[in-house]
């Protein structure tokens, strides 16, 4: 798969039935209950690597950051994607202040507008398109700030989520944020250009994100929440749940990345023309195999530290035969 360096981040959001902190009302996405929002990150090698519970009332952009710099040990995600609701100029200027490259999907890629700083310069075709203006004195005049806000983000001293919403003031930017917005602003530009001019890049974006949302399909399938429930009333803890859920969606990944690589090594030694294309189109998210029901065995096959040898698939599977029969 990928070398682990991109990164998206989303939402799934879970009505909760039970009093909590986080939970909010939200009508766009619980009707009249509450509920919260797992904000979460996975590389392009289908891991997930960090996580935050949201409440349901907040924009994902609020977070986004806080989610990328919580990832632990190791080296971090060098380019993000997002989806439209994890967007903000805001998040643009200190993605890149923090030396991340940030990639969001803009939904409404044909009514962004572009920014330019030279009032009087002539862009041909993309006049219409630059009908915003940069004031970068705002930026010259704040940069020891911006400099020391970024320094105070990469020690640890202040959370991003924190920084994001001390310089909007629910939508009315301070000083410095409005620097940083502009700061933001020239890297917007030169994305939306590069969206449009780069199809390759467009593909790269919808790639990951179809990853992520293969993620979050397996995430339902293992809980099996009715209507997006997943909580129920003598569970205490959405934040544990939720790192419960991370851990095992990460297992299951790595049990079928691991076994599909064997099988595809065996399919090449027993001289099987595997294509190329087709491995690309292989999901880390099957899981019509997986039985999240019923009762588990911990015992372990005594295999000399190799794997269980994979079964033919000519060959009768009597569990899938038991099933049947129960079923019937």
């Amino acid at each position: 798969m990928g070398g682990g360096l991109v990164a998206a981040i989303d939402g799934m959001r879970f009505i909760v039935p039970v009093p909590s902190a986080y939970a909010r009302p939200n009508r766009k996405y619980f009707g009249p209950k509450r509920g919260v929002t797992w904000l979460n990150m996975i590389n392009d090698q289908a891991f997930g690597v960090a996580a935050k519970v949201v409440s349901g009332t907040d924009r994902d952009c609020l977070h986004a950051l806080d989610v990328t710099f919580s990832s632990g040990e190791g080296r971090r995600a060098d380019v993000i994607v997002t989806a439209t609701g994890s967007y903000s100029d805001l998040v643009f200027g200190l993605a890149h202040l923090l030396d991340r490259e940030y990639r969001p999907a803009l939904a409404d890629l044909p009514d962004q507008k572009l920014w330019k700083s030279q009032p009087e310069a002539d862009y041909g075709a993309l006049n219409s398109l630059a009908r915003g203006r940069l004031d970068l004195a705002k930026v010259a005049h704040q940069w020891e700030e911006i400099i020391r806000l970024v320094a105070s983000i990469y020690t640890s001293e202040v959370s991003p989520y924190d920084v994001v919403r001390m310089l909007q003031r629910d939508g009315h930017p301070t000083a410095l944020g409005e620097a940083i917005n502009t700061y933001g602003r020239v890297f917007k530009s030169l994305h939306v250009l590069a969206l449009i001019d780069d199809e390759d890049l467009r593909r790269d974006i919808k790639g990951i994100r179809n990853l992520q949302e293969g993620r979050h399909a397996l995430a339902q399938r293992v809980f099996h929440g009715r209507k997006g429930q997943l909580f129920h009333r003598y569970y205490d803890g959405l934040e544990d749940q939720l790192g419960a859920l991370g851990i095992v969606l990460n297992c299951l990944v790595l049990w079928n990345t691991t076994h599909i690589d064997d099988a595809l090594a065996q399919l090449r030694e027993q001289g099987y023309p595997v294509q190329e294309a087709d491995v690309a189109r292989l999901s880390p998210f099957i899981c019509k195999h997986i039985n999240v029901h019923g009762r588990y065995s911990s015992y372990r096959h005594e295999l000399g530290g190799a794997r269980r040898p994979l079964r033919d698939p000519e060959t009768p599977d009597p569990d899938a035969e038991d099933e049947q029969d129960a079923q019937d």
